[in-house]
């Protein structure tokens, strides 16, 4: 990177503080962030984004998935664009950084860029894509699916799912998804056509900055890492287990006991964690809720209902398809050795991204001219560019060092690897899709 333009993007410093503080403001709720999807939080800050980028020059755009569009018009219209995203809303108390990074790193590559007189040859546009969280209807990445086509079946019908089908409904208002939508300025309609609202095969690229979820640029004193893939979900938010309620003094032998079989259903999904991570093949599983039904147990008698609910994930579609095999035979074996009923519920699936390999190196590329460590790793979490890599669409993810992982108050980005990571997205478009001014 030339020392003009590294310059150029550390002057940006300002306007990413200014715009993280404000966005702080917005979705303050103590000890944390709530920015709630498709809610007052959310919006308020697809409202300062917007103001943001129109200072800026750039064109504002809702889709009809309501995913926000800034875009900065490139020299050449039949040029494919490059999109740089993520997401604005948060978890329930959360922090502040997951997704808005990304967001404000792009506004801050296209000011440098602006400043350093360049006019993109394409397109370059700021994507702030709707409710990533999957807390708000239980499934994630729903800005993304809905762009590329991607939304489960029946999603924005909760009348006409599929068996097994998750049903979703905002977690707070009960709202549909597709009310939703309407309610934010996008239009159901379009998206009930099933047709992308971009041609995955027409854009030229997807780039996303992201705070990292585990310590792992902590743990190697880099402040910016290059992410090599996503791993992809399958997701039971409710599974079911039904035994027997009976006296706390029947024997081992007479019981049918719901709270032992999820303990031992937790355990073997343990052991199949342990013995996949030892023959090399990364995965994980987190097993969120865990419990009793709170108006039936009681010290004295055994537990003829319990529920959890499962995320599954690996980073490679044909692994986690065995898992799910896996999975199967699991439930199938606790069931039959504790005598209980397992109903898996709604099931939902994310895609691996695997990452471009020309941008990886790019980055890298750019990485080693400014003279900064960027290891390459895998990132523990799903994100929208794992909708974008599945689609087809040339994908790269730049992750930033955080030291608290995510969900959590605590999240602890330093804005200094924020313009770190900026640095090489502004070189690596400035490379891409620059042309010097006349």
């Amino acid at each position: 990177m030339s020392h003009a333009l590294t310059e150029l993007v550390a002057a940006q410093a300002a306007l990413a503080q200014r715009l993280l503080d404000r966005l702080a403001e917005i979705g303050a709720d103590p000890p944390g962030i709530t920015r709630e999807a498709f809610g007052p939080g959310e919006n308020a800050a697809h409202a300062l984004i917007a103001e943001t980028g129109e200072a800026l020059g750039l064109e504002r755009r809702v889709d009809a998935a309501a995913n926000l569009s800034l875009r900065w018009p490139g020299r050449d219209p039949a040029a494919p664009p490059i999109l740089i995203g993520s997401h604005l809303d948060s978890v329930v108390q959360g922090g502040n950084f997951d997704g808005a990074a990304g967001v404000v790193a792009g506004l801050a590559a296209i000011a440098a860029l602006q400043a350093a007189g360049i006019r993109p040859r394409c397109d370059i546009e700021v994507l702030a894509l709707r409710c990533e969280e999957a807390v708000w209807f239980g499934l994630g990445l729903i800005g993304s699916r809905g762009l590329l086509a991607r939304l489960p079946p029946g999603a924005l019908e909760p009348g006409a799912l599929e068996p097994g089908a998750l049903e979703l409904r905002h977690a707070r208002s009960g709202a549909t998804l597709a009310e939703c939508i309407a309610a934010c300025g996008g239009d159901p309609d379009r998206l009930r056509q099933g047709v992308p609202l971009r041609d995955p095969a027409r854009l030229g690229a997807y780039l996303e900055l992201h705070i990292e979820q585990a310590p792992q640029l902590v743990e190697a004193e880099a402040p910016v890492g290059l992410c090599l893939a996503n791993p992809g979900n399958v997701r039971h938010p409710q599974i079911r287990i039904t035994g027997e309620e009976a006296h706390t003094g029947l024997p081992h032998r007479f019981r049918r006991d719901a709270a032992l079989a999820g303990a031992e259903l937790a355990l073997a999904l343990e052991g199949l964690w342990v013995q996949e991570e030892a023959a090399g093949r990364p995965m994980a599983v987190t097993i969120g809720r865990f419990h009793t039904q709170a108006e039936r147990h009681s010290l004295t008698m055994v537990s003829g209902r319990f529920e959890l609910s499962l995320d599954l994930r690996a980073y490679d579609p044909a692994h986690l398809e065995a898992l799910e095999g896996r999975l199967a035979e699991i439930l199938a074996g606790v069931a039959a050795r504790r005598a209980v009923g397992i109903d898996p519920g709604p099931r939902s699936a994310a895609s691996p991204g695997m990452m471009d390999p020309a941008i990886l190196e790019a980055l890298a590329a750019a990485a080693a001219r400014a003279g900064l460590t960027a290891p390459r790793l895998n990132s523990p979490g799903s994100h929208d560019a794992n909708n974008f890599a599945a689609a087809g669409v040339p994908t790269g993810m730049l992750l930033i060092r955080n030291r608290n992982g995510s969900h959590n108050p605590a999240e602890a980005m330093e804005t200094a690897d924020l313009m770190a990571a900026t640095e090489l997205l502004t070189e690596w478009l400035a490379e891409r899709a620059g042309d010097a001014a006349a």
